[in-house]
């Protein structure tokens, strides 16, 4: 269990405790999945020493037996409890890390309960979570296979007048068919509304002559792949050829340039120079790529400000992108990992233009 591993990093940096709340730490630390939105107080209490329990609703009392644990009911009060955890942990003061993504009503309610020092768990939990283990990589390359196969998929679909949702809802649907779930939601921008990175699909009928930005991932075992293609359905405007002639060569000169050692800038710098040289700078409106794991945005970011050094790994999308309101947009995303020193693509799907 990989919880014992952010025992020492909390001890060097003088941290007393941690308190996990359900979410993708959690699950990295101790491999346990809840359902909880928030109704009901669950959290692993972690001391400095090493010490921890969980404490979760009664509704676990079935799946949650071989770990150190409290259970509370409907109806009892889960901070009474609570603080008898951290007394016994000696908690009830010190400073602790806490989920960056905690309730506020909980938070609120544990500062009643003695005298804290908080700090975001993110920043001990990004050290672990950045270089992902075999295993890791392994999920990662079967969520990115997942995601190349829809994609073929979709290149045979009949898409002249679907709806933008249709499609989305479509591919979403194919996802879960074969893995495990979706990422996020998926992005179908068509025509003028490629102009848009995060366009929510929508009403509009493909047509022929659109550029369609598909943007979608899937999961395996926890883990994310992320994937966008640029497809034509039938000849674009000239410009928008051009246009994807160019996201293709900074895609492709940002995948080029990685390399363990470098700051994660340098892969951004590779993209953005390609296409300010173009003379599309200012249409190139986010960073270049983002970490990729059990979250589908997490460490190590690439962009302008990625002060990160790549190691082996690290895994992270490459997704350069021109906007023109107006006219359309074009993206290519890859997903990659630092391996022997190199970037290695985990999904494969061509990046040709495809014209149907």
């Amino acid at each position: 269990m990989r919880l014992q591993k952010l025992v020492p990093l909390m001890e060097k940096e003088g941290f007393d405790g941690a308190l996990i709340s359900p979410g993708t730490n959690l699950y990295y630390l101790t491999g346990i999945k809840t359902h909880e939105s928030g109704e009901r107080l669950t959290l692993l209490v972690l001391n400095a020493d090493g010490r921890y329990r969980f404490l979760v609703p009664s509704l676990y009392e079935n799946t949650l037996r071989d770990f150190p644990v409290t259970f509370w009911r409907d109806g009892e009060n889960p901070y009474g409890k609570l603080a008898r955890i951290l007394a016994d942990l000696d908690l009830l003061n010190g400073s602790l890390l806490i989920e960056d993504t905690m309730r506020a009503d909980w938070l609120i309610n544990i500062l009643k309960l003695g005298s804290f020092e908080f700090h975001p768990l993110s920043s001990l939990v990004r050290e672990l979570r950045m270089r992902k283990d075999d295993m890791e990589i392994g999920m990662m390359k079967h969520a990115a296979e997942i995601a190349d196969r829809v994609f073929d998929e979709v290149l045979g679909w009949d898409l002249i007048g679907m709806r933008e949702r249709e499609l989305a809802l479509k591919v979403e649907l194919t996802i879960r068919a074969l893995g495990d779930g979706i990422s996020f939601p998926p992005i179908v921008a068509s025509g003028e509304n490629a102009a848009n990175p995060h366009h929510e699909p929508g009403e509009r009928r493909l047509r022929k002559g659109d550029l369609v930005i598909l943007d979608y991932g899937a999961k395996w075992k926890g883990y994310c792949s992320d994937i966008t293609r640029t497809i034509a359905l039938g000849r674009p405007d000239e410009r928008l050829v051009e246009i994807y002639g160019i996201v293709k060569e900074a895609q492709e000169k940002a995948y080029r340039s990685v390399r363990e050692g470098i700051p994660a800038k340098e892969v951004d710098r590779a993209a953005r120079e390609t296409i300010e040289r173009a003379g599309y700078g200012e249409y190139f409106t986010h960073r270049t790529g983002h970490g990729l794991g059990l979250d589908v945005h997490e460490d190590p970011y690439i962009g302008p400000d990625g002060e990160v050094v790549l190691e082996n790994g690290m895994t992270f999308t490459i997704e350069p992108g021109i906007y023109v309101p107006g006219l359309g947009g074009v993206r290519i995303e890859d997903d990659v990992v630092v391996s022997n020193g190199r970037g290695k693509r985990l999904t494969e799907a061509d990046r040709e233009l495809v014209i149907l």
